[in-house]
């Protein structure tokens, strides 16, 4: 048994709580290390990291996936549906929480078929913003109120050039 350090990102919360905890780590002692840092978990799922399916609810089963640095993400939804508008196409598809930014764009990149040289050039913008949203930030993040649904535009990069 050794002591860790993992992040903890709760919808309603803005910034990252950085806590301790004892890995390999139960269900109960990551629900404790919510409660020492005020973290209210009731009704929300918990994904560590990139996971796709949540930790389970049992208090006595092992957190699998818990390591040092990671990402422990505080959400009420199971999935985020995303949509990428590219041009005059668009693409759907369901995500984990915490699934990154970065994800989402190579997949749009691959399912819009844009070769190495356009994929590089171009980003993803939160519809009807000017919000570029940095590459590691988890899905989780971008949903507001009690949506799980994010929409996306995939948009040159603004260069300055001079």
């Amino acid at each position: 048994m050794s002591k860790t350090i993992i992040f903890i990102q709760a919808e309603g919360n803005s910034g990252i709580t950085e806590a301790g905890i004892t890995i390999p780590a139960t269900v109960r002692d990551l629900h404790e290390v919510f409660k020492t840092h005020g973290i209210d978990f009731e009704g929300f799922e918990v994904f560590i990291d990139e996971a796709e399916a949540p930790v389970p609810h049992d208090a006595k089963d092992t957190v699998e996936g818990l390591k040092h640095g990671s990402r422990v993400h505080l959400t009420r939804c199971k999935k985020i549906k995303v949509t990428v508008h590219y041009m005059d196409r668009t693409i759907e598809r369901a995500f984990a929480p915490g699934n990154r930014v970065r994800t989402v764009k190579q997949w749009a990149v691959r399912e819009f078929k844009l070769n190495p040289t356009d994929a590089g050039e171009h980003v993803l913008q939160l519809c009807n913003s000017t919000t570029q949203p940095p590459t590691d930030t988890a899905l989780a993040e971008l949903v507001s109120g009690h949506s799980c649904d994010i929409c996306f535009d995939l948009v040159p990069e603004k260069r300055v050039e001079g």
